[in-house]
């Protein structure tokens, strides 16, 4: 008889293992046992994207504690490809959304950037790591990407790493298309990166095509919004050179 996978997956900063048990804090304990109904004797799955996820039972439950204990491992842990996703700030639920979906898509670390047209108010990445973290809960994955502190665009590419190649999502059109680009590419660090809504300044398209690390690539023939044009460019990478092809 097949094992009925827990509906509900919570993410925990704790050491996970075999007969550990995890004390909740008391969001946790209130999105458990006030929101989800469960009690002492159910079933969820834990992951703190280190140790893979685990099959977990509620020893405790109450209003602002619970304790669970882990059972055994139904999942090992996996890590998505070194991507970057760099982009500038938009509004408050486009910039969400651009967060969730770079979690369930793959990104390993989320960047916010400023640069001369961003028109955005002040992000609150406390906010934008629990969107990430929900994310992940909510696609079945065990890894939570790293979101940064907002950086100037300017200060990013003056230290930028000699072997992180950066695809540049160009709205110029005279770039060549995604796919083909991204075909005769090579494997290795990537950073992807998206222009505010007010496009790149003169300044920062030149300095971006002079860099050798730098592959310039138009998404279309029509203009896509930034958030559009970050699920668009993801999934096109993804493709072609990350792991949509090698999951189990």
């Amino acid at each position: 008889m097949t094992e009925i996978r827990p509906k509900i997956r919570l993410y925990v900063d704790a050491p996970l293992g075999a007969g550990v048990s995890v004390t909740l804090n008391r969001d946790q304990a209130h999105y458990l046992f006030s929101v989800m109904r469960l009690e002492a004797g159910d079933v969820i799955a834990l992951f703190n994207g280190r140790e893979g996820e685990w099959r977990a039972e509620v020893v405790t439950s109450g209003k602002r504690y619970g304790l669970i204990r882990c059972a055994r491992q139904t999942a090992e842990q996996q890590f998505p490809p070194d991507l970057w996703l760099l982009f500038a700030p938009i509004k408050k639920t486009r910039t969400d959304f651009i967060v969730e979906k770079a979690t369930e898509l793959g990104a390993a670390r989320i960047q916010p950037v400023f640069t001369r047209y961003t028109n955005a108010e002040r992000l609150r990445t406390d906010r934008l790591r629990a969107h990430a973290v929900e994310a992940a809960e909510q696609c079945g994955g065990t890894f939570v990407p790293e979101v940064a502190e907002p950086l100037k665009l300017a200060g990013m590419l003056d230290v930028w790493p000699a072997d992180r190649q950066l695809l540049f999502c160009d709205e110029s059109l005279t770039a060549p298309p995604v796919a083909e680009a991204l075909a005769r590419a090579s494997k290795g660090p990537w950073a992807i990166l998206i222009g505010p809504e007010g496009g790149f300044a003169a300044e920062e398209m030149a300095r971006l095509r002079d860099m050798p690390q730098t592959l310039p690539v138009t998404l279309g023939p029509r203009i896509l919004r930034a958030d559009t044009a970050a699920v668009a460019a993801l999934g096109l990478w993804q493709s072609a050179l990350g792991d949509w092809g090698t999951h189990p």
